[in-house]
C-alpha cells in the first residue's frame, strides 16, 4: 500500500509502486513515471494515485415509470453546476467501497438506502489515473435530510429514468460517470 494525505492505496503496478511522489495531494498524489518509448528513450509520464470512488444509482421507484434521485452539484472545477448520480472519494484508510456508498447518498441526496447491490468496478481515467470506481444501487430509499460537507452546493431531484435518459440525448448531463451510470442501469433493468 502507498499511502499520502492519510488515504492507503490499492496495490499498485510495479511501475507506479517504485515511482516517485512529485505532489502529495488532500485526495491524491502524483507519480512521475519513466517509460520506455519505441524511440529507444525513456519519457517521463505523472499518474494521479487515487483511493477509488463509489456511484450510486438512487432508485425512489422501480416500477413505472422508474424513478431516480439525481443531484445538482456545483462542481468549482467545471465551473458550473452539473446532474449527477451522487458519488463520491474513499476517504478513510480502508474505507469499504459499500460503507462510502452508503455515507455519501445520504450526505448528498438525503435519502437513506435500505438495500445497497454492488454492480459493477470500472477505470475512470485510466490513462492518468488508477481511479476505480464502483458502483451501486440503491433501493429502498428512506429520506432522512442531507449531510453536505461545508464545502458543497448540492440539490437531489428525482426525475423518471426515461428523462434522465432524455437529458444524456440533449446534452443537458454532461458528466461521464452519471451517463455510464444511467445506460448501465437502463441495459440491467432490461435484462
Amino acid at each position: 500500500m502507498i499511502s499520502a494525505s492519510g488515504y492507503a492505496f490499492p496495490m499498485l503496478p510495479p511501475s507506479l509502486a517504485s515511482a516517485p511522489r512529485v505532489y502529495a495531494g488532500v485526495r491524491f498524489d502524483v507519480h512521475r513515471v519513466e517509460l520506455p518509448g519505441s524511440d529507444g528513450r525513456s519519457h517521463a509520464r505523472d499518474v494521479v494515485v487515487h483511493p477509488g470512488s463509489v456511484l450510486i444509482i438512487p432508485v425512489l421507484d422501480a416500477r413505472d415509470p422508474c424513478r431516480v434521485v439525481l443531484i445538482r452539484n456545483f462542481r468549482f472545477s467545471a465551473g458550473e453546476t452539473l446532474w449527477e448520480l451522487p458519488a463520491g472519494t474513499i476517504e478513510p484508510a480502508g474505507e469499504e467501497p459499500m460503507r462510502c456508498a452508503e455515507r455519501e447518498i445520504v450526505e448528498e441526496t438525503g435519502y437513506r438506502a435500505g438495500r445497497m447491490t454492488y454492480l459493477m468496478t470500472f477505470h475512470v481515467c485510466p490513462g492518468v489515473s488508477t481511479e476505480r470506481m464502483h458502483m451501486f444501487l440503491a433501493e429502498d430509499l428512506t429520506q432522512v435530510g442531507q449531510d453536505l460537507d461545508a464545502s458543497e452546493t448540492i440539490t437531489p431531484a428525482v426525475v423518471t429514468l426515461d428523462e434522465a435518459l432524455a437529458m444524456i440525448r440533449g446534452g443537458e448531463i454532461k458528466d461521464g460517470k452519471t451517463m455510464a451510470g444511467l445506460l448501465y442501469y437502463d441495459m440491467w433493468r432490461r435484462r
